[in-house]
């Protein structure tokens, strides 16, 4: 009896899952299935064209310009045919004996501000929630909260009236303990103190807010169950409370360290004089003289470039450490 044999032929290979084309029907499928959505949720969607069409227009295209960072920029050529300079800008500026000068006095000013106005507005936020309703909490709610709606402007004239040496209450109480008058915006020492804690003032009952709002989420439950294991209101605060308000807190201090080198410029410009020019000159002002007052944009952007990278590092590396110390991070 003869045996056939066969010959197999060997079979194509199987492509795998992320190989295989998208069958016709799978995109067909998926536009259904947006169109489905916003018809269910079309009002939604509408509310979030204006600001995602805030950040494509006033954000996201003018990093494009950036580019003239690298550029010799001229107002004829604009910013794509001016001249490529490569990192002359950047050398220029690390050269320039102000480098350290902006960088110490930006840093300071900086870390001067994230310790002063960090914990202040948490132990505000922790009284408060110690007082159980009554006048005197809306009172204390009212007055550290109205100063956020003044204006920058606004805040600088009150600190330029009340600090002047010839008409400010402050030099009008110490001279009557013979104590002469004191020029506080002259003296560049007093600069940074000047400008921390009147940002203290203005913006700890906002923060505060921020932080009661988490307390309030709190199980009330934790509560009860320290004060029947025969914790005190300390004890409470220190073992149900903080630790309740630490994501809220952790988040701040990433976004508050990250935004390092983007201190305000407003109060540090409004502020700033010939005499106290020592400390007050920091990179935000320099970049608005450099740029605005004398036209060299290209300079000015550079450095604003560079301002912008030691800032990312800055919240890349808070948040690295934040997340590796308490398991909290701002990406979870």
């Amino acid at each position: 009896m003869s045996q056939v044999t066969t010959t197999e032929r060997p079979s194509a290979p199987v492509p795998a899952d992320g190989d295989r084309p998208a069958p016709a029907g799978f995109w067909r499928g998926r536009w259904d299935e947006a169109r489905r959505s916003w018809r269910r949720h079309w009002q939604l969607y509408l509310l979030v064209i204006v600001p995602v069409a805030y950040f494509v227009i006033f954000k996201y295209v003018p990093i494009s310009n950036a580019v003239i960072a690298f550029k010799n920029y001229n107002i004829i050529d604009g910013p794509w045919g001016s001249e490529w300079v490569g990192f002359e800008h950047f050398e220029r500026f690390f050269a320039n004996p102000v480098f350290g000068t902006l960088l110490k006095n930006t840093f300071m000013l900086a870390f001067y501000l994230v310790l002063a106005s960090f914990p202040i507005p948490i132990l505000l936020a922790l009284a408060l929630n110690e007082i159980r309703g009554g006048w005197f909490k809306r009172t204390v709610q009212l007055v550290t909260y109205a100063p956020y709606f003044i204006s920058t402007v606004v805040v600088v004239s009150m600190t330029i009236l009340i600090l002047s040496p010839r008409l400010g209450i402050v030099n009008d109480a110490i001279g009557l303990f013979g104590i002469p008058a004191i020029d506080f915006l002259g003296d560049p020492d007093y600069f940074r103190h000047i400008y921390v804690w009147s940002d203290v003032w203005q913006t700890t009952g906002y923060s505060a807010v921020i932080y009661m709002a988490a307390l309030a989420g709190i199980d009330p439950a934790l509560h009860e169950a320290a004060k029947i294991d025969g914790a005190g209101r300390m004890q409470r605060i220190w073992h149900v409370d903080l630790p309740g308000i630490m994501p809220t807190a952790v988040i701040i201090l990433i976004l508050g360290v990250g935004n390092l080198m983007a201190i305000g410029f407003e109060k540090a410009y409004l502020l700033q004089n010939n005499l106290n020019l020592e400390q007050s000159e920091i990179i935000a002002t320099y970049v608005y003289k450099t740029g605005l007052v004398n036209a060299d944009f290209s300079m000015a952007t550079a450095v604003g470039l560079f301002n912008s990278v030691v800032n990312l590092c800055l919240l890349l590396f808070v948040n690295f450490a934040a997340k590796r110390i308490t398991g909290k991070g701002l990406w979870g």
